[in-house]
């Protein structure tokens, strides 16, 4: 059974950096398509950036093209999002996902392809 674990989020000032990491305690990480998710106070989540089992397709959100960097670590189990020259508007909690269903190879960008989900992080990005 996938279990997703979040960490590394944090209070930080404008301009700093920052990097989540996620882990499937159920090591079944491996095998499935991953991105990271966030929903900041009084919104909606949305996408932030995906990534396919080889790495081979990565996507990023047009707001952190850029300045965000993902990755992963099949051998140990662990997506990365390196966050880099954070902004205010960067502050969310900020989910890692995975699928079990969508193509190896995919790396999709809409929330209702990916079935297991984080508890979440908290990301603040004080000006």
């Amino acid at each position: 059974q996938v279990q997703l674990v979040e960490s590394g989020g944090g209070l930080v000032q404008a301009g700093a950096s920052l990097r989540l990491s996620c882990t499937d305690s159920g090591r079944m990480f491996s095998t499935y398509p991953m991105a990271w998710f966030r929903q900041a106070p009084g919104k909606e989540r949305e996408f932030v950036a995906s990534i396919s089992y080889w790495s081979e397709n990565i996507y990023y959100a047009e707001s952190v093209q850029g300045r965000f960097t993902i990755s992963r670590d099949n051998a140990e189990l662990t997506l990365y999002l390196q966050m880099n020259s954070l902004k205010p508007e960067d502050t969310a909690v900020y989910y890692c996902a995975s699928s079990s269903t969508v193509s190896l190879t995919a790396a999709p960008r809409d929330g209702s392809h990916y079935e297991h989900w984080g508890q979440g992080t908290q990301v603040t990005v004080s000006s």
